[in-house]
């Protein structure tokens, strides 16, 4: 059972950047695809962008495209999220869950296993 620990979130304003992580303990590459989810106060965990296990597709949330940008080092365990031009309705918790079933990966009920969260807040 792979255990996922993220890091990176933190207060930033409107425009600025932060790079999140989510370290796995095992090695994921052959197994999982991984992806990040968001949650704000009051609102469903949303999707926000996966990636495959290899590396070579990426999936976005229309709200983040070309401003987000998902990555994977299979070789460190550790997935990434590079979050630029933030904004404040980017504020919320963010989550990194694996996938190990054929399901789509935008879907949050094909993810099981997750991480405890890392919150980002975007001030105005």
């Amino acid at each position: 059972q792979v255990q996922l620990v993220e890091s990176g979130g933190g207060l930033v304003q409107a425009g600025g950047s932060l790079r999140l992580s989510c370290a796995a303990s095992e090695r994921t590459s052959s197994t999982y695809t991984m992806g990040w989810f968001r949650q704000a106060p009051g609102k469903e965990r949303e999707f926000v962008a996966a990636i495959s296990r290899s590396g070579g597709n990426t999936y976005y949330a229309d709200s983040v495209k070309g401003r987000f940008t998902i990555s994977r080092d299979n070789a460190k365990k550790t997935v990434y999220l590079q979050m630029n031009s933030l904004k404040p309705e980017d504020t919320a918790v963010y989550y990194c869950a694996a996938k190990q079933s054929l399901g789509s990966s935008l879907s949050i009920v094909n993810y099981g296993y997750w991480g405890q969260g890392t919150q980002v807040t975007v001030s105005s």
